[in-house]
């Protein structure tokens, strides 16, 4: 899916913690959870999902924050900046914060999830709304979707 090379720049707000991913996103997402809306301050967390090997630090060391359980969650150390997610159970896999991303414009939601949490003015934008996570069994659709809508912009 993801053959071409796509380099793309971010950073914390502070600009200690930098990185580079390399690929194009899997898919892009918001979520409404409480937790979300909590770790955000804000009505929802936009991310993209990159296989784990496209992401590479290049200054400063992100510090895990938020919950510290199986799911991690990194940030900036110093201006504490949400930067990316590693999911547990999915360690080939990283979901970076959009928004910490150069181009974060260009990274609109395609999916948004955990919509029974959702603020009832906060809205999206996204194609797919889902009362919780999506289905396992509907990733692969989802993601080549995804793939091809990406492929024809």
């Amino acid at each position: 899916m993801n053959s071409i090379i796509q380099k793309t720049k971010g950073q914390c707000r502070c600009g200690r913690v930098e990185f580079e991913i390399a690929a194009k996103p899997l898919i892009t997402m918001a979520c409404h959870c409480t937790g979300c809306q909590k770790m955000t301050s804000s009505a929802f967390s936009l991310s993209s999902l990159f296989h784990s090997v496209a992401l590479s630090i290049t200054s400063g060391e992100p510090v895990i924050g938020g919950l510290h359980g199986g799911t991690r969650h990194f940030f900036c150390d110093h201006c504490m900046s949400w930067l990316f997610t590693r999911p547990e159970g999915m360690s080939d896999f990283v979901n970076v914060r959009s928004t910490m991303l150069e181009d974060s414009q260009s990274y609109e939601p395609f999916i948004e999830s955990y919509t029974e949490e959702k603020l009832e003015w906060a809205a999206t934008g996204a194609k797919y709304s889902f009362c919780k996570f999506p289905p396992q069994e509907s990733f692969p659709e989802l993601l080549q979707e995804y793939a091809q809508k990406q492929s024809t912009t």
